[in-house]
């Protein structure tokens, strides 16, 4: 049975009580501030205060606990206010999982991989999915479909992307001084060759745009060309 069809165990006397939720906001927690790679049952378990086997009696398999604890993000997406006209729908759910990806890192670790089934995550996808087929020119399921499925693509790599430029960016210790002086030369000098022109006016001429706002616009890009394309 699945985890969301699966009952709790019955309370029982014990110096420490648990839930799944409390497993699940410990697990996040530790998610949070370390990553999905250090997590075990038995750190868990340590943050606790219980023995790992009890964990057990809860959570079945590390993966159900990775689809717990990415349904309490969705949880927190699924607040977004769903609006009268779909547009707005559609970018509040977009940019609330965004928030939530840049809150919870690990969590855009886990987008796009397996199927996300949970009732916070079905709820979203409900929301979102209903929202579309409000759009313009989506006249079918498949139409539906394919302009899910580009929202989806634009979102989860964006997502991704940002997220790793940040984790680099800590991991490497390098601020955008540092790798100027170190590789500045370097692209200088293949600047200067005269051999690519477009990546040395993106380069010299290029402003830091912003990361939400890039973000938001190449949303609303996507949009615009999905409701278009499905016109035609």
């Amino acid at each position: 049975m699945p985890v969301w069809e699966r009952p709790e165990p019955q309370p029982r006397a014990a110096p420490v009580p648990l839930s799944r939720a409390k497993i699940v906001a410990t697990a996040i927690h530790l998610a949070d501030d370390q990553s999905l790679d250090v997590l075990s049952v038995r750190k868990i378990a340590k943050e606790l205060g219980v023995g790992p086997m009890r964990l057990y009696d809860y959570v079945a398999s590390r993966s159900e606990l990775l689809d717990l604890m990415v349904d309490a993000v969705y949880a927190q997406i699924a607040e977004a206010a769903q609006h009268a006209e779909w547009r707005a729908t559609v970018l509040a759910v977009v940019h609330r999982t965004r928030t939530a990806a840049l809150d919870h890192e690990w969590f855009a670790d886990l987008l796009g991989g397996r199927p996300h089934l949970g009732p916070h995550a079905l709820a979203v996808g409900e929301t979102t999915a209903a929202a579309l087929d409000q759009a313009p020119g989506i006249r079918d399921v498949d139409g539906l479909q394919r302009a899910l499925g580009a929202l989806n693509s634009f979102m989860i790599g964006a997502i991704r992307r940002e997220v790793t430029e940040r984790r680099t960016a800590r991991s490497t210790g390098t601020e955008l001084a540092a790798w100027q002086t170190s590789l500045g030369p370097y692209l200088t000098r293949m600047l200067n060759t005269g051999r690519y022109p477009t990546v040395a006016r993106l380069v010299i001429d290029g402003a830091h745009l912003d990361a939400e706002e890039t973000f938001h616009h190449n949303l609303t890009t996507i949009l615009d060309g999905i409701t278009s394309h499905s016109a035609v």
